[in-house]
C-alpha cells in the first residue's frame, strides 16, 4: 500500500471554524463554535442526534452556509466558496454509487467530469489503495456493503482532497464488518496523511479511530481531547454518560486539602483528587467507571487512598462475554454498577448477596455540573 499511497500523500490541511453559528427557522443548530483540526489528524465529532455535528460537517462541505463565523482550510477562508471549489470530499453512509457503471467507472466519474488528465489510471491507483483493484469491472450491486463503502472511499480519495469528511460512513454495516472497516479506514488515513473529519454517534467507533474526539451537545462542544483523556477524566455529566458508563454520587464537600476533596453521601465519605475535580466547593458530583470498582463479600478494612461504600445487595447480574455486570443497591446511595472481568470464576454469582463496593481514590473524577435531579445517582449508559 505504501507505494500507492504516495499518489495521495501531502495534501492534508488544517481546518479551522471561527465563531460559527447556524440558525434555522425556530431553532439554533450551532452556537459559537470554535474548532481547530491540525493537518493530518483523524478527528471525530461525536454526539447524539440533533447535537449539531452533521450540520457542522455540511457547513465545511459548503452544503449549508453559516449564519455567522468563518471556515478556513489551510489558512484560506472558504466560507463563501462554492462546494465544488473546496478542497473537500465527503463519504456518506449511503454509498451513492451509480448502479449502471462499473466500480472503476464510478471512481473515475468525477475526474472525467472535471477533465482531469489520465482519469482511469488515477482511479485504478485509488482502487488499489483500498484493495479493490481486482473488482474494478464489477457493478456496485455485485459487491458487499463493506466493498461498496471502500469504493465510495476510493472515489473521494481519487480527487486528492485536503480534507475528507465522513458522515456516519459505517452506520449501514453489521458489527463485524464495521469493526473491520474501522481498522482499514484508520490505516488508510495514516498512510495517506489526509485530514479526516469523522461525524458519528457511535462512541466506540470514535474512540477506536480518532486521534482527537470532540463531544458535542446542543450545538456546543462540551469537551475535547484524546479518547483516553475523555474517558478517564470526563468534565460534565453528559460526557460521563455518553462515553461508556458511570456511577455518579452527589454530595456536599465535607473535607478539603491540597490534594483531595471529600463529599458526604448519606454518611459515606467519597474522595476525589483535587486535580481530577472541576469544582472544589459546595455540592458536587463525583464519579467512577464501573470497571474501576470492586465488590467484597465481607467488609474490608479502611485503607488510605481507597473509597469504600456499603453494604449493599446485588439486585441484578448480567453476563456480557468479557465481563459480568453487577447492579448493587446501597441504602442511602442508590444503584451502583460494577464490572467484574470474566476470568473463569465470578466473585459472586447469586442475587441477594450482601457486598461492599470499593475503588481507588485516584480513579474518581469530579464533574462541573450535577445530574438533572441533583441527587445521588448511578448512571449506566451503553
Amino acid at each position: 500500500m505504501a507505494r500507492l499511497a504516495q499518489e495521495f500523500i501531502a495534501r492534508g490541511a488544517d481546518l479551522e471554524l471561527v465563531g460559527i453559528r447556524k440558525e434555522f427557522p425556530g431553532f439554533t443548530a450551532i452556537e459559537n463554535l470554535d474548532l481547530h483540526i491540525p493537518a493530518g489528524e483523524f478527528f471525530a465529532l461525536l454526539g447524539p442526534s440533533g447535537c449539531g455535528k452533521t450540520t457542522s460537517l455540511r457547513l465545511v462541505a459548503g452544503l449549508d452556509e453559516p449564519t455567522k463565523g468563518k471556515i478556513l482550510i489551510g489558512g484560506k477562508d472558504i466560507t463563501a466558496t462554492k462546494p465544488h471549489e473546496r478542497p473537500v470530499n465527503t463519504v456518506f453512509q449511503s454509498y451513492a454509487l451509480f448502479p449502471h457503471m462499473s466500480v472503476l467507472e464510478n471512481v473515475a466519474f468525477g475526474l472525467k467530469q472535471r477533465k482531469i488528465e489520465d482519469p482511469m489510471a488515477k482511479a485504478v491507483a485509488a482502487l488499489e489503495l483500498v484493495e479493490l483493484g481486482h473488482l474494478a469491472q464489477r457493478r456496485p450491486q455485485q459487491l458487499s456493503g463493506g466493498q461498496q463503502q471502500r469504493v465510495a472511499l476510493a472515489r473521494a480519495l481519487v480527487n486528492r482532497p485536503s480534507l475528507l469528511l465522513l458522515d456516519e460512513p459505517l452506520g449501514a454495516l453489521d458489527l463485524k464488518l464495521r469493526r473491520q472497516m474501522q481498522i482499514e479506514l484508520k490505516a488508510i488515513q495514516m498512510e495517506v496523511g489526509l485530514t479526516f473529519l469523522h461525524v458519528t454517534h457511535d462512541q466506540e467507533e470514535a474512540m477506536d479511530m480518532a486521534d482527537t474526539v470532540a463531544v458535542m451537545n446542543k450545538g456546543r462542544i462540551e469537551q475535547m481531547g484524546s479518547p483516553e483523556k475523555l474517558y478517564d477524566r470526563p468534565h460534565t455529566v453528559f460526557v460521563s454518560k455518553f462515553l461508556g458508563q458511570s456511577n455518579l454520587f452527589v454530595g456536599e464537600v465535607a473535607e478539603s486539602n491540597g490534594s483531595s476533596i471529600s463529599i458526604n453521601v448519606s454518611g459515606n465519605k467519597i474522595t476525589v483528587p483535587t486535580d481530577r475535580a472541576e469544582k472544589h466547593t459546595g455540592t458536587i458530583a463525583v464519579g467512577v467507571r464501573p470497571e474501576k470498582a470492586n465488590f467484597h463479600e465481607s467488609e474490608p478494612s479502611a485503607q488510605t487512598g481507597v473509597n469504600l461504600i456499603g453494604p449493599g445487595e446485588i439486585i441484578d447480574i448480567r453476563f456480557t462475554g468479557v465481563s459480568n455486570q453487577y447492579l448493587i443497591e446501597i441504602p442511602g446511595i442508590g444503584e451502583v454498577t460494577v464490572f467484574a472481568q470474566n476470568v473463569g470464576k465470578s466473585p459472586v454469582t447469586e442475587l441477594g448477596a450482601k457486598v461492599w463496593v470499593s475503588w481507588k481514590v485516584e480513579h474518581s473524577f469530579g464533574l462541573s455540573d450535577l445530574p438533572a435531579n441533583s441527587a445521588t445517582e448511578s448512571i449506566s449508559v451503553i
